[in-house]
């Protein structure tokens, strides 16, 4: 169990800190296996979620720069997870899939956090599960730049 220093008005930063570090920590370490990081799965994860993907429109979603993205995303096609391609209708435009390989990493990435989730949410109510969604919902709305 988790020994939160924090209770009070501070608890739920404490509580969002350890879930994330339980979210995160199993796909840390298959990514940690070739030279990656979350980064890296942030990428794979949205460029399998929207196969031909603009490259702006991944940065857009992402919510970071050119610069921020440009290194790992240059990675990752260099090791063949990620594949580029010039959009047919301006080929001005690069359209980012999933290569087979990459595929397969995004697979078993995310599927760790799923079974994880899975069990969590089984192991509670469906209320406390609408009432998690809710609150991340919330959460994901107030970007502050």
């Amino acid at each position: 169990m988790v020994d939160l220093k924090t209770p009070g008005p501070l608890e739920p930063i404490e509580l969002f800190y350890f879930a994330y570090r339980a979210f995160t920590s199993h796909p840390d370490r298959i990514l940690a296996e070739r030279g990656l990081g979350r980064v890296h799965h942030r990428l794979l994860y949205f460029v399998g979620r929207n196969p031909g993907i603009a490259v702006n429109a991944l940065r857009e979603t992402l919510g970071v720069s050119k610069q921020a993205m440009n290194t790992p995303l240059r990675q990752l096609v260099e090791m063949g997870l990620i594949d580029a391609s010039t959009a047919a209708h301006d080929r001005r435009v690069k359209q980012l899939s999933l290569s087979a390989d990459g595929a397969e990493l995004e697979r078993q990435l995310t599927e760790t956090q799923v079974k994880l989730l899975t069990e969590v949410f089984a192991a509670n109510d469906e209320a406390a599960a609408e009432g998690w969604r809710a609150v991340m919902r919330a959460l994901s709305t107030r970007m502050q730049y």
